[in-house]
């Protein structure tokens, strides 16, 4: 809940002669408004400390507010003490009815928040394999999460509108991330090709002759013929003759326990964007304790989702080993592995993996989260030991993922958010 803005704003000048914007510091709630909101933030047992009662649609406000974070203390974290308790229950019919309600009362990031924290709660996940359920939700990052963790156990009647579901989530990620990443990573790639021995036929002449005008000499005529100028060539520049053939190999090693839903998401879409680029060779890989190659589903990130099976246990060792076997080309090759590190297998094994694909000239990056979630719970002994080995560990929002990837693939610094506070 927010006041309204004030419509004008007025001028008078300070002790100090400097201008003031009086209205600006004079902005703040009238008391009947700061109450209403306190009201609505500690429920209806405030209502005679607050001296405040809802009216209108403030009272159908309340009441999913109250269906949800109500609960008499218990519930964890519960809106407020008394005798309150939430109201939702296992009824999927009064869930469907406070759903829509929280769509029209909200807006959608709030909706998204409060379907979450139902989730959470109120032990919601079981109404989420009903079909009606599905269609009534606010789609997002988070509940693909949920529905991917209860992919084994979803019927058949839902399994579609799941897949819409997700779909709809996978298409709004791609329609945001793919074009700065093909156009980030696409200028990556050329300048991470670019050559200065072409053959003929694959010379750039137009940099070429950029590149050596300093060397431009006059010649002077023959026979009383005017001069004529040249500039002589002393550097070629030029790409690939196969401009579109492969030039970096990239494998994404993705961590499927259930702590990293958000993360999985976001990678698989990233993984279809990488694939569909005719320059990149992209393998995905995610793992629990046992290892599962979904490159050949990479066309269609959706495909990818449905292949993940979230929760379980962690081996990273066997991972990477699998990994370290599909290398061929290790100065090609960027390896991005996705994990909060909390291993499950052999520590120093994995250790040893890392240091030999770096050591091979693989470019290693590891990531403990890929999502917008703020920090991440990870294993911080394993981080500072892979930032002792130069692959240091760190969170990466979507936005940034693309820099950190042309970064690796041009073998430069990587461009680590606030680096002081990493591991």
């Amino acid at each position: 809940m927010t006041a309204h803005a004030p419509q004008h704003a007025t001028q008078d000048d300070d002790e100090t002669g400097e201008t003031v914007d009086t209205e600006t510091t004079r902005a703040r709630p009238a008391d009947g408004e700061r109450m209403r909101r306190w009201r609505m933030v500690l429920g209806a047992d405030s209502a005679e400390s607050t001296g405040c009662t809802l009216t209108g649609q403030d009272v159908a406000m309340d009441g999913a507010l109250d269906a949800l974070y109500g609960g008499g203390g218990k519930k964890p974290g519960g809106r407020g003490g008394g005798g309150r308790s939430a109201g939702l229950g296992a009824s999927a019919p009064s869930v469907a009815r406070w759903l829509g309600d929280i769509r029209t009362y909200f807006p959608s990031s709030v909706v998204q928040v409060m379907q979450r924290d139902a989730i959470d709660r109120l032990g919601l996940s079981a109404l989420l394999l009903e079909p009606e359920m599905l269609e009534a939700v606010e789609a997002d990052v988070h509940l693909v999460g949920t529905l991917l963790s209860l992919n084994k156990a979803m019927p058949e009647t839902t399994k579609e509108t799941a897949r819409a579901v997700v779909r709809k989530v996978v298409d709004d990620l791609e329609k945001r991330l793919e074009s700065r990443t093909r156009a980030t990573l696409t200028g990556a790639l050329d300048r991470s090709a670019r050559i200065s021995r072409p053959r003929h036929r694959d010379i750039d002449w137009d940099r070429t002759i950029r590149a050596n005008l300093k060397n431009y000499l006059t010649i002077p005529g023959a026979d009383g013929e005017d001069a004529t100028g040249a500039v002589v060539p002393e550097r070629l520049i030029g790409y690939g003759r196969a401009s579109q053939s492969v030039k970096k190999d990239v494998i994404l090693c993705i961590d499927q326990s259930g702590s990293m839903a958000a993360s999985v998401v976001y990678a698989s879409v990233f993984g279809a964007v990488l694939a569909s680029m005719r320059t990149l060779a992209t393998r995905l890989v995610v793992f629990d304790t046992a290892v599962v190659d979904l490159t050949d589903q990479l066309d269609d990130p959706v495909d990818v989702l449905f292949g993940t099976q979230l929760g379980g246990g962690t081996d990273i060792n066997r991972a990477l080993a699998y990994c370290q076997s599909k290398i061929t080309r290790p100065a090609d090759t960027v390896v991005v592995l996705i994990s909060d590190l909390y291993e499950g297998g052999i520590r120093d094994e994995m250790l040893k993996r890392v240091a030999a694909m770096k050591a091979s000239g693989v470019q290693f990056v590891t990531l403990l989260a890929l999502s917008d979630e703020g920090a991440p719970a990870y294993d911080h002994e394993h981080a500072a030991a892979l930032g002792a080995l130069g692959a240091p560990a760190f969170a990466c929002t979507p936005d940034l993922f693309p820099d950190i990837m042309a970064a690796a693939i041009e073998k430069r610094p990587l461009p680590i958010p606030d680096k002081e506070a990493q591991p």
